[in-house]
């Protein structure tokens, strides 16, 4: 009987060992510093990051296998890689919002996560004149690129596939690294090779300014960085979206992302970044929304309020945190709240509405509910003297007020977060 149970305890050993080495990435952290082998932007804007057989999404959070998203490229490739990867994003081409993976010679072609007709294809019959076995692929609309292209990159190779004559114009990036994977995101070009990355012509490859640089300050939440990395610098230009944003009464601006926030003087274009744990230490980290109110921030996390009387240092009030619905009538977690000037009424926003709470009732009473029908998700909002910002991802919307908010039946200019609040030009 022991023998038995020393052998069963041996093969349950081995079978969990082999698991372990079929899908060896189970226990990646991106914050490690990992070389991407693919970066493609979803139909949603969403950047997904592949690495071996897993794939992570957005710009944080932990790694889930690639073929519970794409199932066909195990069923058709065992999939222990992706060579590159794109999304086709021109309206008037029949692939339009396809995303596009290529493993060794062959291609696959997804639409809205289905795998299309006939996938998966040669490379060749595809895209003619392009190789196997590519390094990475990036989608180059007109005018970024002289033709609606797709850059091929293979080594030191370099291939332009005019998307609509399907001509190869080969080209050569001297001043480029090779790239192990590439990926347009907000208009501007992005090289990964390593951990590192850089920015790039798309039509000369020229590397313009102070690069490379740690792709784990741009395009990673991650707690821990190196002691040389310029904790302003990175916030400012981070392509990770905020987790909130606020005004106090003297316009001075907070914006919180992760375990770190940005602050930015009214009448001073001077940055200054520190840790949420520094200033604000019994939050620790990751706040969901925040707003000011009678010089005091009500900075919310999951379903527990925490106020703090605005001041260097910021004065944490005794009793507090406290439950969201015993402060604001309503549940939490929230996604955004913010109050206009000297106004008496916290806009609270929540899974695709808006409702108000007046400050000064008691018991606060979360009511005059709206759909805020144009915007699926908000990740920050804040009120100042030129209206309402909204922010989703990377994108900043403004609005006059919030019946405008509400009323609103087209999305105004897209204005991007990190160039009009913080003047990051890359």
């Amino acid at each position: 009987m022991k023998l038995l149970a020393h052998i069963l305890c041996l093969s349950l050993a081995l079978a969990w060992a082999q698991s372990e080495e079929a899908h060896p990435s189970a226990v990646l952290d991106r914050c490690q510093g990992l070389e991407m082998d693919a970066v493609a932007v979803n139909e949603e804007g969403i950047p997904y990051f592949f690495k071996a057989d897993h794939l992570f999404k957005g710009f944080h959070g932990k790694a889930e296998l690639s073929n519970g998203s794409f199932a066909e490229l195990d069923d058709h490739h065992h999939l222990g890689h992706v060579d590159a990867a794109f999304r086709m994003h021109y309206e008037d081409n029949p692939d339009h919002d396809h995303m596009f993976f290529f493993l060794d010679n062959k291609v696959f072609s997804y639409y809205q996560h289905k795998l299309e007709d006939g996938y998966p294809k040669d490379i060749s019959e595809v895209f003619p004149g392009i190789p196997d076995h590519l390094d990475a692929a990036v989608e180059c609309p007109k005018p970024e690129c002289d033709e609606d292209s797709v850059i091929f990159f293979k080594k030191d190779d370099i291939y332009h596939y005019n998307v609509r004559t399907k001509a190869v114009d080969e080209k050569e990036f001297k001043s480029m690294p090779n790239c192990t994977s590439a990926f347009r995101f907000m208009e501007h070009y992005y090289c990964f090779h390593g951990h590192m990355f850089s920015k790039f012509d798309p039509k000369t490859g020229e590397v313009h300014g102070r690069y490379p640089k740690e792709a784990r300050n741009y395009f990673m939440r991650c707690s821990k960085f190196s002691e040389d990395s310029d904790h302003v610098e990175r916030e400012r230009c981070s392509r990770v979206h905020l987790d909130a944003i606020t005004s106090d009464n003297a316009g001075n601006m907070y914006a919180f992302r992760g375990h770190h926030f940005i602050r930015k003087d009214e009448g001073n274009d001077t940055l200054k970044a520190d840790t949420i744990e520094n200033a604000f230490k019994e939050l620790h980290s990751e706040v969901d929304a925040v707003f000011t109110y009678e010089d005091h921030l009500y900075m919310i996390k999951d379903d527990q309020l925490y106020l703090y009387k605005v001041g260097e240092p910021h004065t944490h009030l005794d009793g507090y945190p406290k439950p969201v619905k015993e402060e604001l009538g309503i549940e939490g977690p929230i996604e955004a709240a913010f109050v206009c000037g000297d106004h008496h009424i916290a806009h609270i926003i929540k899974e695709g509405k808006i409702y108000d709470v007046d400050l000064r009732a008691s018991p606060r009473v979360a009511g005059n509910e709206r759909p805020v029908s144009l915007l699926k998700k908000v990740d920050a909002a804040m009120c100042d003297a030129t209206g309402i910002k909204v922010i989703v991802g990377n994108h900043l919307y403004h609005f006059e007020s919030a019946m405008v908010l509400v009323a609103a039946r087209a999305l105004p200019d897209q204005k991007r977060v990190s160039l009009e609040l913080f003047g990051c030009d890359h």
